[in-house]
């Protein structure tokens, strides 16, 4: 499995605010760091499930950060504060995830992965 190669959109770095320099050099560090912890995964893996497996974790844990920052705006507007800042890092997370599933040969792994792993937790909670 070739390795991956993610970014952070530049319309969204443009959205950020004037002082949001900040903000974005802090997701480009994070975009380049997940992109060298997955490629590391992929090429220390025995086989492209295992590989689709650690990149699925990743998914998943972009998936959880994204509805954590999608909880968070409307928390945020209630007490008077900007948003734009979560719904940035919330765009982000969103993007990655379609970053990946757009790696042709990735996509399908990461289906596939999934589905067993739906059919895995099914058969643990019927086991109960």
């Amino acid at each position: 499995m070739d390795g991956v190669s993610l970014g952070v959109p530049e319309p969204l770095l443009e959205r950020l605010p004037e002082d949001g320099d900040d903000a974005a050099t802090d997701m480009q560090q994070a975009v380049s760091g997940w992109e060298t912890r997955l490629n590391r995964a992929i090429e220390e893996a025995d086989d492209e499930a295992e590989a689709a497996g650690y990149v699925l974790d990743a998914v998943e844990r972009f998936e959880d950060r994204l509805e954590t920052y999608d909880e968070l705006v409307p928390e945020l507007r209630a007490w008077g504060q900007s948003p734009i800042y979560a719904i940035a890092w919330r765009t982000l997370y969103a993007d990655l995830i379609a970053q990946l599933y757009e790696h042709e040969d990735l996509a399908a792994h990461l289906d596939r992965e999934r589905n067993a792993r739906l059919v895995e937790d099914g058969i643990r909670l019927q086991d109960l």
